[in-house]
């Protein structure tokens, strides 16, 4: 079965996609699946990770406690898989690659979204830092223990080299020496699509955001109000935000289409090998829609980000942080025998265990640990 997914593959995918049978491999040698192609067997484990199931309960913007229904890291992360997925398919790539960088991507993230990030980097400044992208790449490679043979989930190059390449407007792992496959930019531009305008649904149902004056100022909401309402009527408030939401996310994902397969053909790429002479990313908006989304970007960061719940929730999260950091250096018997080794066997230090073990950590553990080592104090 696998020979049938990678003869497929030949015959579909663009010269340029990156495909299965032609990967570099792994760091450590295992005998082929008979059943799937390497990135098929790389996204089941990345999806069968600790890491991956501990994103239910970690912020995407509101700490996961506040309500059910609001997105965790991991439902953001499957809405830019399916979206990674769409785009590679309709570029004719190799949808699994692009589904298995966005499945990995956050799998560094701390407990408590980027403000927890940001804790953790000013906590590990004097060692390095803490930066959630390379984060992830450390887990797949060293924390995560699962194989008698080697640590880490021994994922295939392209999909490690997809993750140093990984960068949105938030993120920066500063890698710029990565292997370029056009499915890892698919993978980044998904997730500022998903975030951007899940980010608007969430700030709608919460009522920190308004539709009027999303209408009034930003300009891809105000098009989408129009073309909804040119179509339907008497619209109970949650569907119409519904529809807004979705034609807008339909706008951006063919609008990258678009000016991506132009650009594909204006640059004469025709093979991977191509790709490694380029500079700029190929999977894009045009400046117009990019604008726009930049538009929203700066309007969700003045509006939604910074409005003074979302801070309260922010501080919390990095108070907590912070009260666990001090404690875990004061009483190292807390921590896991699995992270401990990291500090016996591998040479990191004292301080790099404790942030990395706090890292793994989801919103209500870490509330939790909290509460118990005041008690413990």
């Amino acid at each position: 079965m696998r020979e049938y997914f990678e003869a497929l593959e030949d015959q579909l995918l663009a010269p340029y996609s990156v495909k299965s049978i032609s990967s570099f491999g792994r760091l450590f040698d295992e005998p082929s699946s008979l059943t799937r192609t390497c990135f098929q067997r790389d996204r089941d484990r990345i999806v069968h990770s600790k890491s991956f199931r501990r994103l239910k309960d970690k912020t995407q913007v509101f700490i996961s406690s506040v309500s059910d229904h609001y997105r965790s890291r991991l439902t953001h992360t499957i809405e830019v898989a399916q979206i990674s997925r769409h785009l590679a398919r309709l570029l004719r790539l190799n949808e699994d690659l692009a589904e298995c960088i966005a499945f990995a991507h956050d799998l560094g993230h701390s407990p408590f979204g980027h403000s927890g990030e940001e804790k953790l980097n000013d906590l590990l400044k004097h060692c390095g830092g803490f930066e959630h992208n390379l984060h992830s790449l450390r887990l797949i490679e060293e924390i995560e223990q699962k194989y008698p043979h080697f640590s880490g989930l021994n994922l295939s190059f392209e999909v490690k080299e997809g993750l140093k390449k990984h960068e949105t407007p938030w993120d920066s792992p500063n890698q710029p020496h990565a292997y370029v496959t056009l499915e890892a930019q698919v993978a980044n531009l998904a997730d500022e699509i998903a975030y951007n305008n899940h980010d608007i649904d969430d700030g709608l149902s919460s009522g920190l955001l308004d539709i009027d004056d999303l209408i009034k100022h930003v300009d891809l909401f105000k098009k989408a109000n129009k073309a909804i309402l040119s179509e339907y009527s008497n619209l109970q408030y949650h569907e119409r935000t519904h529809l807004i939401n979705s034609h807008i996310i339909s706008q951006q994902v063919l609008n990258v289409y678009e000016t991506s397969s132009s650009q594909l053909l204006k640059s004469d790429i025709r093979s991977l090998r191509d790709l490694q002479g380029t500079t700029k990313p190929l999977i894009s908006f045009n400046k117009s829609f990019a604008k726009e989304n930049s538009q929203l970007r700066h309007y969700l960061y003045q509006n939604f980000y910074q409005n003074p719940s979302i801070i309260n929730l922010n501080n919390y999260g990095k108070d907590t942080i912070e009260s666990i950091f001090s404690f875990l250096l004061l009483k190292p018997e807390y921590i896991p025998p699995s992270f401990l080794e990291l500090h016996e066997n591998k040479g990191y230090s004292r301080d790099l265990v404790v942030g990395y073990f706090i890292a793994g950590m989801t919103d209500n553990y870490a509330s939790r640990f909290s509460q118990i080592h005041r008690l413990i104090s």
